[in-house]
């Protein structure tokens, strides 16, 4: 009974220091993949995304935590803080402050800081790199779970994320460092002046 229970005991032990081991490794991956995305003059890429906001596909821009994403029906500028977005059919500008699966839907980049607080993490060897699985800590978390797919190169290809109604997949490419000014993340009223301003705030 004894030597059961040490092999159970043992057993466990290892399970754990596995566990640890390969949340520390997933952590190591996106820290790494962190600092290449977030640079601290910007970057571009192309996205396109399907799932529960419908299917779209575009080109982004990003600054830390600021973005620009263009697509054929909208532009949308997120300074950090504040949101707008551009409908093209209808010449109207919705200003926001969006939640956090909110920017990650139009920001796929959005995980490399949510990634830090509040996640469960692991991961597994996939063709050309690294599938990490993210799993809120508190499930009642706007975004509960995500799948993030990383090359070799430690740049991510696919993003995957539920929510309470489903999941959005996002698949990123072409991504180039680029110096951007500021002013690229804030809607300029000057550039629409037909635009109708609709605050919703």
């Amino acid at each position: 009974m004894k030597r059961l229970l040490f092999l159970l005991t043992a057993s466990l032990l290892l399970c754990v220091g596995v566990y640890g081991q390969n949340a520390s490794q997933a952590r190591k991956i996106l820290d790494k993949t962190a600092s290449i995305i977030g640079r601290k003059g910007g970057a571009v890429a192309n996205f396109s995304m399907s799932g529960k906001y419908g299917n779209s596909s575009g080109t982004i821009a990003i600054k830390g935590n600021k973005f620009n994403a263009k697509m054929a029906q909208a532009i949308v500028w997120y300074d950090g803080k504040t949101q707008w977005t551009y409908m093209k059919k209808n010449q109207e500008v919705n200003i926001s402050t969006p939640n956090e699966a909110q920017q990650q839907s139009m920001n796929p980049y959005k995980f490399i800081s949510i990634y830090k607080n509040g996640f469960k993490l692991s991961m597994k060897n996939v063709s050309g790199g690294w599938q990490i699985h993210l799993y809120a800590a508190n499930q009642k978390r706007t975004i509960k779970e995500m799948y993030i797919t990383i090359g070799k190169n430690y740049l991510p290809k696919t993003i995957k994320m539920r929510q309470s109604n489903g999941w959005t997949t996002i698949k990123v490419s072409n991504f180039k460092a680029k110096n951007l000014s500021d002013a690229t993340f804030r809607f300029n009223a000057k550039d629409y002046p037909h635009a109708e301003i609709v605050d919703l705030r």
